[in-house]
């Protein structure tokens, strides 16, 4: 039996399963937390990477292994290969000026032409001109800058490093394609982008392709690595009409597809994927932390939660979760925070608030559909997936809220799993693999409740041109 590795190195923890290369067959995994921080430094990944290694029964029979983690992290190392600060991470915010200053600076149309996409504040472009702007001296520290999958695969390398090591730093297309300064549209590093945010060029690490290696840790073969949600998708093995909506600590739609189509209103992301394709992709900062919050709120388990919420009518009776709690990235109002709205005497119950949280996070995912569908994406079935994919009221009525079949697949660390699945690529670089066989998906069908969007909807819009007003008096 052939082993091969996968490792997640997600926003709260890092997972690592094992796997049997022919067959899929989970053999062992592990895992361990991460800090809750939206700032965090990188050791605590190394050290819980380590820990999830050990907990898997590390590699010592294990041909290859490869790292999937979250992307757009700003890594900023020194000319002797150091963390210059801790790691800004995607859902970190405070670089949201900085990333409206430089869209303002080129205009929309030039940086989605550029690059595929128009930088939000999660981007790394955003985060360096924040660097650049607030700690001016971390900036003339910094000679390269990665992201969180680059410097794990780079300390999996540690041994075979001389001095720095700055020169063996690689990333892959899907994770390069989420910085802001690597082009999906040319495949080549925009290094002009790059200046303009942080003042000057660093060194940046070289993009590999999909199943090519950075090479050894040992005898073990390292995969290219791959974000969080190309990862995914290689072990998911979408169809033509299919999309994946993850909703986990962040709420992420995409679709593979052969042609990208840069868009820029800024709200689809123009990413590459793992396989030499695109990954065309929508993410909101809020999603599953928002039901966590409404569990607390009403003092109940997450199961509990569920069946308050499907005790209440579609709709909760008017009531709507505007689920901004964390600002938000789609829409883009980085400061923004969570509304309740159509509180009333009928609607005051746990089981409207429950409802109402359920169907706010939905909702904007609904708008990330559509958002992805105008881009020339056809949707005809929705895989979902995530940790909130296990809740039944989720499965139950995102139908109704999508508008489509949702399949979900076995519970299992899609992320982890398509880093094994690279990793196996990457013992046998010249032929793509077929997905691993996979137990059925559970299939979830409801009448399309156009009401309730288009009653959230409302809200929305009201809400935006509020917060636009505000924005505009305070900059004035």
């Amino acid at each position: 039996m052939t082993l091969v590795a996968g490792v997640d190195s997600s926003t709260q923890s890092c997972k690592v399963v094992v796997r049997d290369a022919a067959t899929g067959t989970l053999v062992r995994k592990g895992s361990a937390p991460h800090p809750d921080a939206t700032e965090v430094d990188p050791q605590y990944w190394w050290d819980a990477a380590q820990t999830a290694l050990a907990a898997a029964g590390g590699l010592d029979d294990v041909a290859s292994v490869s790292v999937a983690a979250q992307q757009h992290g700003m890594v900023c190392l020194d000319e002797e290969g150091k963390v210059v600060r801790p790691a800004l991470l995607w859902n970190d915010l405070r670089s949201g000026p900085a990333a409206d200053a430089l869209v303002e600076e080129l205009g929309a149309d030039a940086w989605a032409n550029a690059v595929g996409s128009v930088p939000v504040a999660s981007f790394t472009v955003a985060k360096l001109r924040w660097l650049a702007e607030h700690e001016p001296d971390n900036a003339r520290r910094t000679q390269a800058v990665c992201l969180p999958h680059d410097w794990l695969t780079w300390k999996l390398l540690e041994s075979h490093r001389q001095g720095s090591g700055l020169e063996m730093l690689t990333t892959d297309r899907s994770d390069a394609s989420g910085t802001g300064y690597w082009s999906a549209i040319t495949g080549e590093y925009r290094l002009d982008l790059l200046e303009r945010a942080l003042g000057r060029v660093v060194a940046v690490p070289r993009v590999l392709g999909p199943a090519e290696s950075p090479g050894r840790r040992g005898p073990v073969v390292l995969g290219a690595g791959a974000g969080d949600n190309a990862s995914a998708a290689l072990v998911l093995g979408p169809r033509a009409g299919d999309v994946i909506v993850s909703v986990g600590t962040s709420g992420v739609v995409s679709a593979s597809c052969d042609v990208l189509m840069p868009d820029s209103s800024g709200t689809v992301a123009g990413f590459a994927d793992a396989t030499g394709r695109y990954l065309p992709l929508v993410c909101t900062v809020n999603a599953s932390r928002v039901l966590e919050a409404f569990a607390r709120i009403l003092g109940v388990d997450q199961p509990g939660l569920s069946d308050l919420a499907l005790s209440a009518p579609a709709g909760a009776d008017g009531l709507v979760v505007l689920p901004y709690l964390e600002g938000e990235r789609t829409p883009n109002l980085p400061d923004a925070s969570g509304e309740l709205h159509g509180l009333r005497l009928k609607t005051s119950t746990a089981a409207h608030l429950a409802r109402a949280a359920f169907e706010g996070v939905l909702c904007g995912l609904a708008d990330a559909l559509d958002a992805v569908e105008a881009r020339g994406v056809v949707i005809e079935r929705v895989h979902l997936i995530g940790g909130a994919s296990r809740s039944e009221a989720l499965r139950q009525i995102a139908p109704m809220v999508f508008g489509r079949p949702v399949l979900v697949p076995p519970p299992g660390e899609y992320v982890a799993d398509g880093a094994a699945f690279q990793a196996m690529w990457a013992l046998d670089p010249d032929k793509q693999p077929e997905p691993w066989p996979s137990d059925t998906s559970l299939r979830f069908d409801a009448a399309p409740m156009p009401a309730v969007r288009a009653r959230y909807g409302e809200v929305r819009d009201r809400f935006i041109a509020g917060y636009l007003d505000k924005t505009a008096i305070q900059v004035s």
